[in-house]
């Protein structure tokens, strides 16, 4: 997902977005540990993911705050 993808969303779909994909890395990190993924690299592009996510919501909570 690219930064102004992220940044067109609302807060409340950023919350659900984070919660979606989290969901989504534990299900992978569980499926790798019984049966190998064909591209393991796909767990570190959804953690990068995620971070790009929790950045753009704490960005935003610094803006609403410093106002």
């Amino acid at each position: 997902m690219k930064i102004s993808e992220i940044k067109e969303l609302s807060t409340a779909d950023l919350l659900e977005r984070i919660d979606t994909e989290k969901t989504m890395m534990v299900r992978m990190k569980l499926n790798h540990a019984i049966t190998p993924l064909d591209n393991p690299q796909k767990l570190k592009q959804l953690k990068i993911t995620i971070a790009r996510l929790m950045t753009e919501l704490r960005s935003r909570e610094l803006n609403e705050k410093s106002k």
